[in-house]
């Protein structure tokens, strides 16, 4: 997982950049669970609850699981039930964890992202995020 990690934590560090954000992380499919392979502005305490996520738990699971984006527009106040607990430890709001998919239209990979500021993301927001979460290193 090492070299992985250091292969796409600089990608993450551009996509967050570029994309406005403050916080994110590349989840990859592991087998049935989703293993954490990159984290930037991510507490310890939250990559260590996350360093495994079940196909259908927090952000991430859902999204996998989904195979769409889910968010929300404020990870400290969220009670859909989406967001776990342990996500109001990153010092941001908004927040979205898209699916990437392989060529063969299965989910490969999450990559979640984080903003500082209270939103709702539209469709069309959605859908450039998903654009450039796409071009995750294989």
């Amino acid at each position: 997982m090492h070299a992985r990690r250091e292969s796409l934590e600089p990608w993450l560090r551009s996509f967050i950049a570029e994309s406005g954000g403050i916080a994110g992380t590349v989840h990859l499919v592991e087998g049935d669970a989703l293993a954490l392979a990159a984290a930037v502005n991510i507490p310890e305490k939250v990559q260590e609850v996350t360093r495994v996520v079940p196909r259908g738990k927090g952000m991430a699971g859902l999204a996998w699981e989904r195979g769409q984006p889910v968010q929300t527009c404020n990870l400290q106040t969220d009670s859909s039930g989406d967001v776990r607990p342990g996500a109001r430890a990153v010092a941001a709001q908004a927040a979205v964890a898209l699916p990437v998919r392989d060529a063969s239209a299965g989910v490969r990979a999450v990559v979640g992202i984080a903003f500082a500021g209270e939103r709702d993301l539209d469709q069309e927001e959605l859908a450039r995020l998903a654009e450039r979460a796409g071009a995750l290193p294989a």
